[in-house]
């Protein structure tokens, strides 16, 4: 259907809202890729068969054959417990399911809309039937993600059945370019990738500069190790994320947008492919949109895998076909961006907070968060977590609601040490730190950064020594080499930081570590660079007890860092069965069969063999 006026759309939403309303069952299975890597498709496949073949099955009561809906929805959030499935009407919310569950699903729930009820999520004694009672999904705010897992993800009929592209309308016919830029500006809303640049601020550069020729751009390339937030976005929602640049496109009067997204994301690629095809084919996209005189064109292109493309000068430098490095500013990119033209460059939730504010109103946004970060942020919590998955929270929320309310605290009841925040650019909160609001301003205080939102909990078996020398390792290979300090620097920080895990530093170690973090700091290039030695900084600050015990002692407490371990052999529990000597690749295991072994630590080369041979437990780590 070509939807080329505001009445049309109404039409089709109605249309719309009546074909999901005549369904007598919808089995809505996530096909997030975490779902789908755990089954989902497999469970999509047999439930379309199962309902193909309806005919065959003798339904209780004679009842007319029902029209049923099989449909692949975006992240359903709870990652942990997939694969996941709901069934409408009746509001289940099924998890874990596995092939093998479907059957029984079909005959009981789908055919006669009784539960499964060993599928549902259960905590204790409690059962939680619907996803809203689950505690994961009933502390959250969901804004950006309000359709995730509620919507087919493929099919514009059900974004616009949602209320899709109402907010684009209203901006088209009931707004100026720049009411709608002031109406953003008003909202607070931040760039969430990170920088929390003022959005509206962004918009009104561009719109003023004499260069008529002007780009938007969203930065789908989310590089950050443990985060998966735009990326859910994108293969659940694409639609709303495409309204939003659309509008963006209308307010700074461009034409043309792009979506960079990182090639580590095929499903995202798909899902926009097709979203944008639909768009196009409705008119909600391309040349007079909603028969109006506004026309914007959409192009995604796909990035290399290269971390420092997720910054603005590097990014546009990728889409333009040149190698990915970030150059030196001003000019910025809303004067000088894509082919040197005016750009307008936010993220993916970025653009998807737009729609629910031009159509609600900047006044409604700031309801929910700060003062100063008025809306949501959507977070991934992963690590030593009970519940790990895509969460969204007012800005402000604290650590602690995070972590041991949403995400049902430490994994195993362990003991909570540490959060990396932002990533490899971010740093670590830890104990202190649980009951401060996250915000922009407010994780800043703290040698950290809000970063795109990925949360890695840390319980007391990690070792933050080795922390810093992963997120280090990561930046440094990452580096796009352009300027010394960055280039260098991280050089020389990972260098020493191997030292120190290999059980070879020196006390001077850390003060050359701290001098190399703050040059780098000061003097690189891009933001990137600048905020790569973080992780060390905040280690260093709050757990410098344990590179001095990596220096001195030559331990590490958690046991972590190879070259420090120290096996022993409990003569207590020792059979004298052998089995430890023979499986020990350098012969540092030495004894008598039936008698006790012993280790010889000066020759081990701690592979760990011995521990895993031995039937007795007799083999253990000393920290």
């Amino acid at each position: 259907m070509i939807i080329d006026n505001r009445e049309k759309l109404e039409e089709k939403r109605v249309s719309a809202r009546e074909e999901i309303a005549s369904y007598q069952c919808r089995i809505l299975i996530c096909a997030g890729t975490g779902c789908v890597a755990t089954g989902s498709q497999k469970i999509y496949d047999t439930m379309v068969e199962m309902c193909k073949g309806l005919e065959n099955v003798s339904v209780e009561f004679q009842k007319e054959v029902p029209h049923l809906g099989v449909v692949k929805t975006g992240c359903q959030g709870v990652c942990e417990l997939g694969p996941l499935m709901r069934i409408e009407p009746y509001h289940f919310q099924y998890v874990k399911v596995q092939q093998e569950d479907c059957r029984e699903i079909f005959e009981k729930t789908v055919l006669n809309g009784d539960p499964v009820e060993r599928l549902f999520y259960s905590k204790g004694k409690e059962i939680f039937a619907r996803p809203e009672e689950i505690p994961f999904i009933a502390k959250q705010t969901r804004v950006v993600l309000e359709n995730c897992g509620s919507i087919d993800s493929e099919n514009i009929d059900e974004y616009i059945a949602a209320g899709g592209f109402s907010a684009l309308a209203k901006a088209l016919f009931d707004m100026t370019p720049n009411e709608v830029i002031e109406e953003v500006d008003r909202s607070g809303l931040r760039g969430r990738g990170g920088g929390g640049y003022p959005t509206g601020r962004k918009w009104k550069q561009v719109a003023r500069q004499a260069e008529k020729e002007r780009y938007v751009v969203c930065n789908g390339d989310e590089g950050d190790p443990g985060a998966f937030m735009d990326g859910s976005v994108m293969e659940g929602d694409p639609f709303k994320m495409i309204e939003g640049m659309t509008i963006a496109g209308y307010a700074v009067a461009s034409s043309e947008g792009y979506i960079y997204v990182r090639a580590e994301y095929p499903m995202s690629v798909a899902r926009l492919r097709n979203a944008i095809a639909q768009a196009e084919e409705h008119h909600l996209l391309g040349d007079n949109i909603l028969g109006s005189d506004f026309s914007f064109h959409l192009h995604i292109n796909r990035g290399a895998g290269a971390f420092v493309c997720g910054e603005g000068s590097a990014l546009t430098a990728s889409i333009e076909g040149n190698r990915g490095m970030p150059r030196v500013k001003p000019p910025r990119t809303v004067e000088k961006g894509l082919w040197e033209k005016p750009t307008v460059l936010n993220n993916v939730e970025t653009f998807a907070n737009v729609p629910n504010i031009v159509l609600k109103g900047a006044e409604w946004f700031r309801t929910i968060g700060t003062e100063g970060s008025p809306g949501t942020k959507t977070f991934s919590i992963t690590g030593a977590i009970e519940n790990t998955g895509l969460i969204e929270v007012p800005m402000g929320t604290s650590l602690r609601d995070i972590i041991y309310e949403i995400g049902g605290g430490i994994k195993g009841n362990g003991e909570f040490k540490a959060v990396q925040i932002g990533g490899p650019s971010g740093g670590c909160l830890i104990t202190p730190h649980l009951d401060i609001g996250l915000d922009f301003d407010s994780v800043k205080k703290y040698n950290a950064i809000m970063g795109s939102g990925g949360l890695v909990v840390m319980d007391e078996h990690t070792c933050m020594v080795e922390v810093a020398r992963f997120f280090m390792s990561f930046t440094q290979r990452e580096s796009c080499g352009k300027c010394v300090p960055c280039r260098e620097g991280t050089k020389r920080m990972l260098e020493i930081l191997e030292r120190i895990v290999a059980g070879e530093g020196r006390l001077e170690d850390l003060d050359q570590l701290e001098e190399l973090a703050e040059m780098v700091k000061s003097m690189a290039l891009c933001g990137l660079g600048k905020s790569a030695p973080l992780p060390v900084l905040s280690t260093l600050k709050t757990f410098r007890d344990e590179y001095v015990e990596h220096i001195v002692e030559k331990k590490c407490a958690s046991k972590t860092c190879q070259a420090l371990r120290q096996y022993k052999i409990n003569p207590e529990f020792c059979k004298g069965c052998s089995k430890c000597a023979k499986n020990c690749p350098v012969g540092a295991i030495t004894g008598k069969l039936k008698e006790k072994y012993t280790i010889n630590n000066e020759l081990c080369i701690k592979c760990g063999a011995c521990k895993d041979n031995c039937a007795f437990n007799a083999v253990y780590v000393e920290a």
